[in-house]
């Protein structure tokens, strides 16, 4: 019995296990490799999401949004508003377009160019800002997933549900009839 225990501690003993030890050279451990992939995944959605948050931003950055949004509203409602003019007084709004008549060519390239930079600039703002929602969306998934798993687990069309276990107590109270008025005034309309 000494000399299997001997052996058997030479391969298993010491916290350690030698076959496994010999088949990690030659054959890659799976639930280190797996456990591995877990982390590196875990951290490039970390490093992505942080990427796209929008911590820090002090009063200038907000000021600066804010200033950013007006351009549009402005040019759609200035447009209404040229719209409401013509049809009010025709002869003020004629004359405001002769002037628009005399700007020159390359002032109305500039004014298209200018435009298209910042529409370009705008719609590549919302991409990022629709990445990072998709970022920070999928980082919550796993949370998501628990829950709705907590909440599966809550409904009543499961069966076993009301399982009382080995809790016999618990079986006894769950099977104990008690008193059903609505019951008992059924029963009586019935006689």
């Amino acid at each position: 019995m000494g000399l299997i225990d001997g052996i058997l501690g030479a391969v298993f003993g010491g916290g350690r296990n030698v076959l496994v030890d010999t088949a990690e050279v030659f054959r890659v451990n799976r639930e280190a490799e797996s456990k591995r992939a877990f982390q590196m995944h875990a951290a490039a959605m970390a490093s992505h999401s942080a990427e796209f948050t929008r911590g820090g931003k002090g009063w200038f950055d907000g000021f600066m949004d804010g200033l950013n949004r007006i351009p549009r509203p402005a040019m759609a409602l200035g447009t209404l508003g040229l719209f409401g003019a013509a049809m009010v007084d025709p002869v003020w709004f004629a004359s405001r377009m002769q002037g628009i008549a005399l700007v020159p060519e390359p002032l109305w390239w500039l004014l298209g160019a200018i435009v298209s930079f910042y529409f370009g600039a705008r719609h590549q703002a919302k991409g990022q800002e629709f990445q990072r929602s998709i970022a920070d969306t999928v980082a919550r998934t796993p949370a998501v997933v628990e829950n709705i798993g907590a909440l599966d687990r809550l409904r009543s069309d499961v069966v076993g549900v009301a399982e009382t276990g080995p809790d016999a107590v618990l079986e006894k109270t769950a099977t104990k009839s008690g008193e059903n008025p609505a019951l008992e005034a059924w029963k009586q309309s019935l006689t």
